[in-house]
């Protein structure tokens, strides 16, 4: 079953959000709010797939709405229509060049608002689209470096602001050169695709992801979890990797593949950017490597 896609309406006008209920509820989950700044508040805490916003209302008018709007990360891709009853041309190119997509007039035509609606949900699905794929890498099928960067970045914010503790685990495929060199490039491959998708299915909560971060290594990051934490869920991803067993007679520290794993804690760690978090999980995963390899070293 296709799930219907989430609509807001944000309009002060009574007749108006009904009209506009009645038209779209068919096919669509429907959201009023009767004020911009009842919209703002709305779409931090529910997502939605488009917006239909009334230009002239009481407190904040559409436009210092769109504005806002498209200043937020969280809301500035959600694709806007304008609805006004003034259709002069200068409102419609003010608000197009603020970011609108696109603008109907009122008095409303039930067709062509569906009509519109559907255009830019279309719009919306192939963008959305296009962004699952740039950020996935080609290879192993999971989450590449391009994403990685962007939501590391969003959730060292997102720590700072909130002080909540954020882990970053670096993971390395042990003696994986030497695994190419024995094996072939092919079966390489194959056993990059096969740690990544064991690695990425350790990931049972929301916010936790796994990425590539470059040839053999993978990056993990925690949101909301402490150093403790952050072991315990190292700790899975190693005996997730040792129970694949698979085979590596060019090891020289097991005859199967083997993880190591660095940890670096935003609670421990004297960092102040996401970056320099990422180089202390490479010191831990330095150490790991002293020890021996397929350990866990924690900064």
């Amino acid at each position: 079953m296709i799930n219907k896609a989430k609509i807001l309406i944000v309009d002060d006008d009574a007749l108006n959000r009904i009209i506009l209920e009645k038209t779209l509820s068919d096919e669509h989950d429907v959201y009023l709010v009767t004020s911009g700044e009842d919209a703002l508040a709305f779409v931090k805490h529910t997502q939605v797939d488009l917006i239909i916003l009334d230009i002239m209302m009481p407190g904040m008018n559409g436009y210092e709405v769109l504005v806002q709007l498209k200043e937020n990360s969280i809301s500035q891709a959600i694709p806007i229509i304008f609805i006004s009853a003034n259709n002069r041309h200068e409102d419609e190119v003010k608000g197009l060049e603020l970011g609108a997509m696109d603008y109907i007039g009122k008095p409303f035509s039930a067709a062509i608002v569906k009509v519109r609606v559907r255009n830019q949900l279309l719009i919306k699905q192939k963008n959305d689209l296009l962004e699952i794929l740039v950020s996935i890498d080609g290879l192993t099928e999971i989450p590449n470096r391009r994403y990685l960067d962007e939501n590391l970045e969003r959730e060292w914010r997102r720590s700072k602001r909130n002080n909540s503790p954020l882990c970053v685990l670096l993971i390395d495929i042990d003696h994986f050169k030497r695994y190419n060199d024995y094996y072939g490039h092919r079966a390489g491959d194959e056993c990059l695709k096969t740690v990544a998708k064991t690695l990425a299915a350790q990931c049972e909560r929301g916010g936790d992801f796994v990425a590539r971060y470059g040839g053999e290594e993978f990056v993990a990051v925690l949101p909301e979890t402490n150093q403790q934490g952050a072991i315990v869920f190292a700790n899975k991803l190693r005996n997730a990797v040792n129970d694949l067993n698979i085979e590596h007679n060019a090891s020289l520290n097991a005859t199967h593949v083997t993880i190591s794993i660095g940890i670096a804690s935003s609670e421990s760690s004297q960092a102040y950017t996401e970056k320099a978090l990422l180089e202390e999980a490479d010191s831990g995963l330095y150490n790991a490597k002293k020890l021996g390899r397929n350990q866990i070293s924690a900064q």
